[in-house]
């Protein structure tokens, strides 16, 4: 977490290093899905036999006052031949500009993920954003909502070691929520930007909070690295699970 401490306090300079570069790309254009793509993979062999690997896909589309995105990413991994990890996630949102800060969405969201205590979590929202900022090196929006979201918890029972033996699915949950939200991008230079998009819904029975951070660097007009740190935290998991799960991965970025 330190090199994210690092990272967030170099915002405060970011504009001085800004004026001596040259302009970051240009907004997306109208009409044409432009977005990028994302992969990392880690291999570890000898005394420590784990394998892990997680893939993003980030897409929107401008046409007329209307914004939508799409985000598809997905998460497994394996420890000595056990599955460890395995989180799959798809959000899709549709903004409408009701004036050129203003603006009302919509929002599907769905997650799977066999180790989290909830074997999915699926929401649909409404509500209300605003565009705070938004010039050439920063850019920050923020919106609430409210909705419905429908998920099912489930008990799992594991050995000494911590695999997974069997699953205990538990009563499906389905009420109203909250949901509040930013997301900011910060260019340091052409070249390297910090990115941070949060999301909180909150429930009755429980509050789910995703923050996801990222520093990325061009290394070509197409190709970037990414340093990213991914958190979870849900409030009330079942007996036995851990409220929080981080994730932090270096990929390979490709932009179309």
């Amino acid at each position: 977490m330190r090199w994210r401490h690092i990272a967030l306090t170099m915002i405060g300079f970011s504009p001085v290093v800004a004026w001596c570069d040259q302009a970051p790309p240009p907004p997306p254009p109208m009409g044409v899905w432009t977005g990028t793509g994302q992969l990392g993979f880690l291999d570890s062999q000898g005394n420590t036999v784990a394998e892990s690997a997680n893939a993003a896909l980030d897409m929107s589309l401008l046409t007329g006052l209307w914004k939508h995105t799409l985000h598809l990413d997905g998460l497994y991994g394996k420890s000595a031949d056990v599955v460890s990890a395995e989180r799959y996630e798809g959000l899709w949102q549709s903004n409408y500009n009701l004036t050129p800060a203003l603006f009302a969405f919509g929002a599907l969201r769905y997650e799977h993920d066999l180790f989290s205590g909830f074997l999915y979590q699926g929401s649909a929202t409404v509500g209300i954003g605003y565009q705070f900022i938004n010039t050439a090196y920063t850019k920050l929006s923020a919106q609430v909502g409210v909705g419905d979201r429908v998920e099912r918890p489930e008990i799992l029972v594991k050995d000494a070691a911590g695999v997974v033996l069997y699953r205990v699915p538990l009563a499906r949950d389905n009420g109203a929520i909250g949901t509040a939200g930013f997301d900011l991008t910060q260019y340091l230079t052409a070249t390297t930007s910090l990115s941070d998009t949060a999301l909180v819904e909150a429930g009755g029975n429980n509050t789910l909070l995703t923050d996801t951070f990222a520093l990325t660097v061009k290394v070509s007009t197409k190709l970037a690295m990414s340093l990213g740190y991914k958190l979870q935290d849900n409030t009330n998991p079942p007996v036995g699970l851990k409220k929080v799960d981080s994730t932090e991965m270096v990929n390979l970025v490709y932009s179309f």
